[in-house]
């Protein structure tokens, strides 16, 4: 009963941090529903547009260059709190928004809240999760954000079904509910914001990151309702200690220690890689890509959601079995998947029309590449870098780490219509295949399998590295 109770405190802990993820994916996801309808209000051009719909992205690389050295001076706790803020003020902010250069900067508001969660919540779910459980818990964060995705555009639908009937007495109501339906789209994120900004009350600071501030005896509080047993929690702060008491003194010593340096290197590497790996090229032109194929609009997006669909659901699958597969078998096992599936999609726009491949073929190739994606690469990348680092320095790593990534999140959003035009659809899914070689020789010779370890162990393989 006492390993139940445990399970399930850390549980409400880590679905907590996790709302961050949802804010993530909804805030990320519902700019797809706005972009016309601002365009048209506002009479944007195209690059105005373009602007519009990627300037979240320049907060989010902002965000991330913060939010490990917040967290760690700070704390994990404050800094969720700081995010949630960002979230609520966004999201209010773009729904009363009197044009477009406030917009632009509510939504730049938002942005740096995404690139805070894209850190600071899967650190925090890390360092409060049992080795055991470590995985799945960090994966909750991932699926999380699949499922603000899928929130997104059902609010979106949902808000622009009933726009047409909305009558109220006030002016505002009537602008954000009615007439401006894309201020009651970006505007409907305010109330999760604000949930995730008060339950984070409810949840205590790490503990790992208290036995760094020499606030041992409150650590001990919270272990001891995560492992219920004196002797354990014992053992893990003094085990926390005796690392941080290895480590030394300098931060910027320890972040450039061979080991340590080595290491973040490596996170760096697979967090770019996974980006040219073609996962956000799907999801982000997944239509333009159906529409290259021959389908209509309205096929596209239907296969478009099919695929949202499959995403969430192969991430709740992963989610269960990491910890008893391991990261390494996963990303083997998803990555070859991938690989098979990204060379079937580019033989279909090569030979598709002379082999007599069809739609459902295509289809059926984009949904066994998002299934073996969602199963390895998505489930894995945050549950490695939350992971991978010291105590003492995990907050700054990650954030190193997570700029690579959103760097590679950018470049992708800008290189694959241009790869799509130049490349053809062909050559940019044979260039996806090929970029899957270096993410898994990396990860088979460099990285540690990390499955039923706990973070002073990976950190002593990382530290033997030197």
């Amino acid at each position: 009963m006492q390993k139940k109770n445990n399970i399930l405190y850390v549980s409400f802990l880590s679905v907590v941090a996790a709302l961050g993820g949802f804010l993530f994916g909804y805030d990320t996801a519902v700019i797809s529903g706005t972009v016309s309808q601002v365009s048209s209000q506002f009479q944007l051009t195209t690059l105005q547009s373009g602007w519009y719909v990627g300037c979240a992205l320049v907060g989010s690389i902002s965000g991330v260059i913060f939010a490990g050295a917040l967290s760690d001076r700070f704390g994990r706790k404050w800094t969720m709190i700081l995010s949630a803020i960002l979230f609520t003020v966004s999201a209010a902010g773009c729904a009363i928004s009197a044009n477009l250069d406030q917009l632009v900067i509510f939504r730049i508001v938002g942005g740096i809240g995404i690139g805070i969660v894209s850190i600071v919540c899967p650190l925090y779910i890390s360092e409060v999760s049992p080795a055991s459980h470590r995985g799945r818990m960090v994966s909750l964060y991932q699926l999380a954000v699949t499922v603000g995705f899928l929130g997104a555009y059902l609010m979106n639908y949902y808000l622009l079904e009933q726009s047409a009937g909305f009558i109220s007495s006030n002016p505002l109501l009537t602008k954000i509910f009615g007439t401006e339906i894309w201020r009651g789209m970006l505007g409907a994120e305010t109330l999760p914001a604000l949930l995730f900004f008060l339950i984070i009350f409810f949840i205590p600071e790490s503990p790992r990151w208290l036995i760094v501030k020499r606030r041992e005896e409150h650590a001990a509080l919270i272990f001891s309702k995560i492992y219920g047993d004196s002797t354990v929690v014992e053992s893990q702060i003094n085990d926390t200690r005796a690392m941080l008491n290895s480590e030394g003194k300098s931060d910027r010593k320890l972040l450039f220690s061979p080991g340590i340096f080595r290491a973040v290197l490596i996170g760096s590497a697979i967090a770019i890689l996974g980006q040219f790996m073609g996962v956000n090229a799907v999801l982000y032109y997944g239509p333009s890509i159906f529409e290259t194929s021959g389908l209509s609009s309205d096929d596209s997006l239907f296969y478009q959601s099919l695929i949202g669909v499959v995403n969430m659901g192969t991430t709740v699958l992963a989610l269960l079995i990491i910890d008893k597969v391991g990261r390494k078998k996963l990303v083997y096992i998803g990555v070859t998947g991938m690989i098979l599936s990204l060379i079937l999609i580019g033989l279909y726009f090569l030979k598709g029309e002379a082999w007599g491949m069809t739609s459902l073929f295509l289809l059926g190739c984009f949904l066994a590449y998002i299934f073996f994606t969602a199963g390895s690469i998505s489930a894995v990348i945050f549950v490695f870098l939350s992971e991978m680092y010291p105590t003492k320095i995990r907050g700054l790593a990650m954030s190193i780490a997570g700029l690579s990534l959103w760097i590679g999140t950018y470049l992708i959003g800008q290189l694959t219509p241009w790869l799509l035009e130049n490349a053809t659809p062909a050559g940019t899914f044979f260039l996806f295949a090929l970029m899957c070689i270096p993410y898994m020789l990396i990860v088979w010779k460099m990285m540690p399998e990390t499955a039923g370890k706990s973070l002073e162990e990976i950190e002593r393989f990382w530290l033997k590295k030197r």
